[in-house]
């Protein structure tokens, strides 16, 4: 499988890359916290680090430490906007539950 991105979230990486005005793509991963178990963990990434596994989706490269891979693997990145709020939203098929504040999820 792999991660990939929507053509919206797709640009949205790649006019944030060009606001920085440096970077290569974008780093996946997930974190242990929550109400739930795990958080994701987005950031703009200058390049691979050791182990990574690399995805490109849109024209977007996508870093992922092998560790993370296993809980976001299949993972849909999206882009969105509802009323005043926007930001970027994790399409998982490997979620099972999400926390009543929608910071964490457990697979």
């Amino acid at each position: 499988m792999a991660v990939t991105l929507t053509e919206t979230a797709a640009k949205r990486v790649k006019d944030f890359l060009a606001n920085r005005g440096k970077g290569e793509g974008l780093r996946l991963g997930v974190k242990t916290t929550g109400c739930s178990g795990m958080a994701y963990v987005l950031e703009f990434s200058d390049g691979a680090d050791e182990g990574d596994e690399v995805f490109e989706s849109q024209g977007v490269k996508i870093y992922i430490d092998a560790k993370s891979l296993v809980y976001i693997d299949g993972t849909e990145l999206d882009y969105t906007k509802e009323g005043l709020n926007e930001g970027f939203k994790f399409n998982n098929p490997n979620e099972k539950d999400t926390c009543g504040c929608g910071e964490s999820f457990t697979v």
